[in-house]
Parts: C-alpha cells; sequence; structure tokens
C-alpha cells in the first residue's frame, strides 16, 4: 500500500470529525427561526463560508462550499486514481455550475460558481463558453460526452445520468448509488415531470439500469425491470408520488453504507468512498435541516425522518 493511500485513508476517516451528526442536525432543525439556526451553525465546521446575515438558499450553498473544501483537501492527500474517484463523486458541483452558466447566458442572475480546484473535470473551459452551444460542444468533447441538447434540463439531466456512470466506473464501492441514483433520475423524468431519457443520457442510464427500464412505459414495468443494483431504491413505491421516500431511503443508505465502508477497510479506495458519502450525506441533513429551521422549526416526527 503505497505512502499515499495510507494518508489519504487516514485523512478520509479524519474528516469525519467535521460532520455535525444526527443530535445536532436535530438541533439545528428545531430552531424556531433561520437566524437561530444560523448562530448554531456558526459554531460548526460549516462556518467556513457562512455570513450572519445570510438567506436560506445562501446559507445552505455555504453548507454545499464546506463540503466542497473538505472533498479538495481529501483529494490533495491521495493519489493519482483516489484523487480521480473524488473528482467524479464530487461531479454534482460541476453540473450546479455549469447549470448555472447555462442560466446566466440567458440573463439569470446567478451566485458566484463553485471553486473546483482540481476537482473540474471541464469548468475552465465552460467557465469561458460564450453560448449553450459553446456549453454542449465543450461537454461532447469532455469526459461528459455530448448531453445530446442545449437546453438547461437536457444538459443537466444528461450530466447527472453520465456523472452516475463515471461513479460506477470510478468508483466500484459506489456502484450500487450510483445505480440507484440513475433509477430515481430516470423516474423522476419519465413519470414526474414527463421527460423521459433520451439519446446519450438514456443510452448512458440503461448501462446501468437495464435497456428494458429505461424504455419501460409504466412506473409498475419500471420497478420490475430494473435490474438488482437499482431496484432497492424504488422496491414498496407504489406511484411516483411517492419518490420523495425513495430520495429519503436514497440518503440514508448513503449514509449507513458509507460508514461500513469506513469500518470494514483500513486503507485504499473503500474508506476514501465511505468519508465522501458520510460527508456527503451529512451535508444534506444539514441543508434540510436550515430549511425546516427557515419555516419555525421541525416537528418530531419530521426530525426522525431527517436524522
Amino acid at each position: 500500500m503505497s505512502a499515499g493511500w495510507v494518508g489519504g485513508a487516514t485523512r478520509a476517516r479524519g474528516l469525519l470529525s467535521r460532520c455535525l451528526g444526527a443530535q445536532a442536525v436535530g438541533h439545528l432543525a428545531a430552531s424556531a427561526s433561520l437566524g437561530g439556526a444560523l448562530r448554531q451553525l456558526a459554531t460548526t465546521p460549516y462556518r467556513r463560508f457562512l455570513t450572519a446575515d445570510a438567506t436560506v438558499t445562501e446559507a445552505q450553498r455555504a453548507v454545499s462550499a464546506t463540503l466542497l473544501w473538505h472533498l479538495r483537501v481529501l483529494a490533495g492527500w491521495l493519489p493519482r486514481s483516489g484523487a480521480n474517484a473524488v473528482r467524479v463523486l464530487a461531479a454534482g458541483f460541476e453540473i450546479a455550475n455549469t447549470e448555472d452558466r447555462l442560466r446566466a447566458l440567458v440573463g439569470v442572475p446567478t451566485p458566484q460558481p463553485y471553486r473546483l480546484g482540481a476537482l473540474a473535470t471541464a469548468w475552465n473551459r465552460l467557465a469561458r463558453a460564450g453560448s449553450p452551444g459553446e456549453v454542449r460542444a465543450v461537454l461532447a468533447a469532455s469526459a461528459w460526452g455530448d448531453p445530446g441538447g442545449e437546453d438547461l434540463a437536457t444538459t443537466g439531466t444528461a450530466m447527472r445520468i453520465a456523472a452516475a456512470v463515471r461513479a460506477a466506473e470510478a468508483a466500484p464501492p459506489a456502484q450500487r448509488w450510483a445505480a440507484g441514483r440513475a433509477a430515481l433520475l430516470a423516474a423522476r423524468g419519465r413519470f414526474v415531470t414527463d421527460r423521459p431519457l433520451t439519446g446519450p443520457a438514456a443510452r448512458h442510464a440503461a448501462r446501468l439500469l437495464g435497456r428494458r427500464a429505461v424504455e419501460a412505459a409504466s412506473f409498475e414495468e419500471f420497478r420490475r425491470q430494473l435490474v438488482p443494483t437499482a431496484r432497492w431504491t424504488v422496491d414498496g413505491i407504489e406511484s411516483p408520488d411517492e419518490l420523495w421516500q425513495a430520495e429519503a431511503r436514497w440518503w440514508t443508505a448513503l449514509d449507513r453504507d458509507g460508514r461500513g465502508l469506513l469500518r470494514g477497510a483500513r486503507y485504499g479506495l473503500e474508506p476514501v468512498v465511505g468519508a465522501v458519502a458520510v460527508l456527503s450525506a451529512d451535508a444534506w441533513r444539514v441543508r434540510a435541516a436550515l430549511e425546516l429551521a427557515e419555516h419555525g422549526g421541525g416537528s418530531p416526527e419530521v426530525l426522525d425522518a431527517l436524522v
């Protein structure tokens, strides 16, 4: 085992101290106001990019930016293959930046891009794109591949499906999560927003979900045709209206399985992937807790589901 893997795995476990954890998230969510929640958050590792007068959207973005910072630090400790795995697992930040770039190109105000550093895949070129067509061309010439269109919805969906495929390939311990994520994306697009996967996104999704699932005409058929590594996300989900439950299940599994990876391996890729999963799930819960605080605090039932 190389020194890079030893140092990276050690750093990965050390970063778990930056998580809030279930109890602290519960206290945050129970805050009677966003201001109270922000004062609590300012005493935690999530304070790095936080401002005292932040809106809920700004505070949630600060939480995400802190997660990204931790992932950048972790990648810096790893050998090339490990850093590449973290880059792929952190792809959501480049997707968010790309979607904001497309919004900015049509005059919609957007926040400052996430600072990706070495976790960027094609962002340096995407940031300079002067039209949606140029954004598509940059993606097509990169590891992202052609999204199959220039509009925001098509580009975002295609990038998320591509990210799931890349994660399954570059980080094998994350394959089950990647397939589950792709299943949720495909189900929501086909049966909720009436935007079924087409073109490159459909072909990529078929690699994780099975062609018959991607082409399914009904939600029941979709569930039945999914490959086992993806079906777990929608087991027991009877209709598309219940997909929010599947989403919460996915995050719960991410946290639980991530902790299992951290316990089950000493060095190598598994504890790194496990740490990324646990850190990501913690940030998701913190963002959700801030949303609850914005609306006056969460009930005991909501808190139980959250933490």
